[in-house]
């Protein structure tokens, strides 16, 4: 059996439409529930300012550190009405920006939902004199993607990016139609959000990190949890196909790489805050499993039958049954483990999507 099977299409009244703080006023965004699959036990539900109590002196939280930019615009492909999501820039800034981009047909109702990619040369426009133009698709046959050409954007900022610059100005966050309403860009930034040296971000939030505040964080380093920053830019997720990951930008400090190999060589447990956090570092693993600093970009799919290198544990929310992301949960916990997990998840009504509950899986106890 999988998790699909356990669970087989998420039932509305379990997305969670609004964060925690709005949902169950006085709480914080540390108010959420934690489910906690460790090693062949049981599966259990409790709260996430529980964590501190869960881990050990010794432990390592690898956190993603990529701040979410508020990467959706309106703008206007000939007649038609389009919603463009930012997803990732090419190497390169200046005049020849490019960006691989989805168009998203507006709902009425503030949402989008899908529509075809391209053409090829056709050119969308967008306030303020901006334009991008349709080159290709960013794979072959991958026709929710385009690779655009952008334009008339003005000058760049800090991040080296004019259209990071017009975002910032002119961008919302990408919202989907499970969501009730538009929120700040503070509601999808994390208290790990950093501006990093490349000056880019996220078109979508690392969820897995949004329950952190400084109290928790406070906690787990008084109980002896470490913490190491890596940094993997996430592209627009595939809302309704759940394909698997595209190319996204990494980086993995010395420090960090340090940090990692200093814990499991002391007996600790890697945990990963994310399977963005996964995909980071297990992209700068050597042959001889030692992590190393690296940066650029990553295609790594972690699956069951590649497995995971260094990571013990994963915290992470509740990725739909048909997401490709549960094939990184059986990586690191065992198939097994993620269908327990996901029963105890509907038994308990636990919340999907970015505001919604955690789950905390672990090899071992």
């Amino acid at each position: 059996m999988s998790a699909r099977a356990v669970v087989g299409r998420v039932p509305g009244e379990l997305s969670a439409r609004v964060p925690v703080e709005e949902r169950e006023p006085g709480r914080g965004r540390d108010g959420v529930r934690l489910l906690v699959s460790a090693g062949e036990r049981e599966p259990r539900v409790g709260w996430f300012t529980e964590l501190p109590g869960l881990l050990r002196a010794g432990d390592l939280l690898v956190v993603n550190t990529s701040a979410t930019l508020p990467a959706a615009a309106d703008g206007r492909l000939g007649g038609e009405p389009v919603v463009v999501h930012f997803s990732t820039r090419a190497d390169g800034a200046g005049p020849g920006e490019r960006w691989a981009v989805e168009l998203r047909s507006p709902d009425g109702r503030g949402t989008t939902g899908p529509r075809p990619g391209g053409p090829a040369g056709a050119v969308v426009t967008l306030t303020d004199g901006a334009r991008l133009e349709l080159v290709e698709p960013l794979a072959p046959g991958a026709e929710r993607l385009w690779w655009a050409r952008a334009g008339g954007f003005g000058a760049a900022d800090g991040s080296g990016s004019a259209v990071v610059a017009w975002l910032r100005r002119l961008g919302r966050p990408i919202r989907y139609a499970y969501t009730e309403r538009d929120q700040p860009l503070a509601a999808y930034r994390t208290v790990f959000a950093a501006a990093g040296e490349d000056g880019g971000g996220s078109a979508e939030m690392p969820s897995a990190g949004r329950p952190f505040t400084a109290r928790t964080v406070t906690e787990l380093v008084r109980a002896g949890v470490q913490f190491a920053p890596v940094t993997l830019h996430t592209g627009v997720a595939s809302a309704e196909a759940h394909e698997p990951p595209y190319p996204e930008r990494y980086a993995v400090s010395p420090h960090a790489a340090w940090l990692v190999n200093a814990v499991r060589a002391g007996g600790g447990r890697v945990i990963a805050v994310g399977t963005t956090a996964v995909r980071a570092l297990e992209s700068a693993v050597g042959p001889d499993g030692r992590v190393r600093a690296a940066s650029g970009w990553t295609g790594l799919v972690v699956t069951p039958e590649r497995g995971v290198r260094v990571v013990d544990g994963l915290l992470t929310g509740l990725p739909e049954p048909e997401a490709s992301h549960l094939l990184m949960l059986e990586a690191v916990a065992g198939a097994a483990a993620v269908e327990r997990g996901y029963a105890a998840a509907v038994r308990a009504r636990l919340l999907w999507h970015e505001f919604g509950d955690v789950h905390l899986l672990t090899r071992r106890g």
